[in-house]
């Protein structure tokens, strides 16, 4: 192994570590269970915040993936205070699925079903279950699964809606953010989909789960994505419509390795190859997306032909996955060369050195952006993982 990538294999297993400390330390709410929900900008714990079940199934996979390698048994401890966190208040007995957010309190606040939220609890029990053995937390897991399959998934144009209400009935608002389009079926909530029924597969060897596993990344082949371009489509109606938006960068190379590591766990030949294909053609189109400095912007609206002109935490986490993916599966230095260029665009712009973790992102002047360090969408999941897949990818 050559002194760079042994260097930046201690690198990662450091900021591994302070990223897993920070959570440690500075998340944990004493006074309510679980974890806060939001810690601004300033590091300031924002008082009687929401909880979000994203957030929470992020953190239980965080420490349940990484108490793996690191074998800290306080890592192993916090994936089990966010496992009995996520079953006794966000998991909801009545109907299935989970609530979309609780109150500090712990009573529901939002108790709609939006389908990506069922994925990241499913994706992170299952990797609870692998250091655990815990059987409740396989057995919401598989209910979650089951609740997905019963209500969301699309018995004649395959494919899964995005969102219900509390009690499974169709909804108007099926966004999961103010930014999205309110349209039926999504790259992201497919992806992440995926994600979770792979991991559920990797500790129950469950055949139908198999089967909806290779439909699923069939269907994902055949509409999201655009073997023209390379780049993902985000929005269809349910007719698989498409409705034509950004192109996002971060989603892009986080798919490109993503899906074919499912791929390559789902044993099938034909997606395995298909998909180490799509990973470099991914990869190669993502490297417009990339600064000189070595950063990853976040968006690019090809109808305004307009940058979005902001370099996001998870963006550059997934492009050292995604990079290096390319570079394993070719031999080609140049995607090695981006992953260092991007590694230290996150250590000099990213890493919170003061207090730790990721900001948010930084603007084109390099301004950080005023965003939650903790919070509905910034979790510890992305770097985490990218410290992770980097770690195990770089050979000793």
């Amino acid at each position: 192994m050559s002194l760079q990538r042994k260097l930046l294999k201690s690198e990662l297993t450091a900021e591994l570590d302070s990223i897993l400390n920070y959570w440690s330390e500075r998340t944990i709410d004493d006074q309510n269970e679980g974890f806060v929900g939001q810690i601004d900008f300033n590091d300031h714990q924002i008082a009687h915040a929401e909880k979000g079940s994203v957030l929470n199934a992020r953190i239980l996979w965080t420490f349940s993936a990484s108490y793996q390698t690191t074998r800290n048994e306080n890592h192993k401890r916090l994936a089990k205070r966010a496992f009995e966190f996520l079953a006794s208040y966000f998991y909801d007995t009545q109907f299935g699925g989970l609530f979309w957010s609780i109150n500090e309190d712990k009573t529901p606040k939002d108790t709609k079903k939006q389908i990506y939220a069922l994925a990241f609890a499913i994706y992170g029990l299952s990797e609870y279950y692998a250091i655990s053995k815990e059987q409740r937390a396989l057995e919401i897991a598989k209910n979650l699964y089951a609740k997905i399959q019963e209500h969301s998934y699309d018995k004649i144009n395959k494919g899964y809606f995005e969102a219900f209400t509390r009690d499974w009935q169709p909804i108007d608002d099926l966004r999961l953010s103010e930014k999205d389009a309110n349209e039926k079926k999504t790259m992201n909530t497919h992806l992440h989909i995926i994600e979770g029924y792979v991991n559920l597969y990797k500790v129950w060897k469950d055949e139908k789960l198999l089967l909806d596993i290779v439909e699923l990344l069939e269907t994902i082949e055949k509409y999201f994505i655009n073997t023209e371009t390379g780049h993902l489509r985000l929005f269809f109606d349910e007719n698989w419509k498409e409705k034509p938006d950004v192109i996002s960068y971060g989603h892009d190379i986080e798919a490109a390795w993503l899906l074919q590591q499912c791929a390559e766990i789902s044993g099938n030949e034909t997606l395995i190859a298909n998909y180490k294909k799509h990973a470099i053609q991914i990869a190669e189109v993502t490297k417009e997306g990339l600064d000189a400095d070595g950063g990853l912007w976040y968006e690019y609206d090809p109808k305004k032909k307009e940058l979005i002109a902001e370099k996001h935490w998870w963006p550059q986490a997934e492009a050292l996955i995604g990079f290096y993916n390319a570079y394993q599966l070719t031999g080609k230095e140049e995607y090695l060369d981006i992953v260092y260029r991007n590694w230290k665009f996150i250590k000099k712009h990213m890493i919170d050195q003061k207090n730790g973790e990721w900001h948010w992102g930084v603007y084109s002047d390099y301004a950080i952006m005023k965003k939650d360090k903790a919070g509905f969408w910034k979790c510890p999941y992305h770097n985490s993982r990218a410290c992770l897949e980097l770690i195990h990818r770089i050979e000793n």
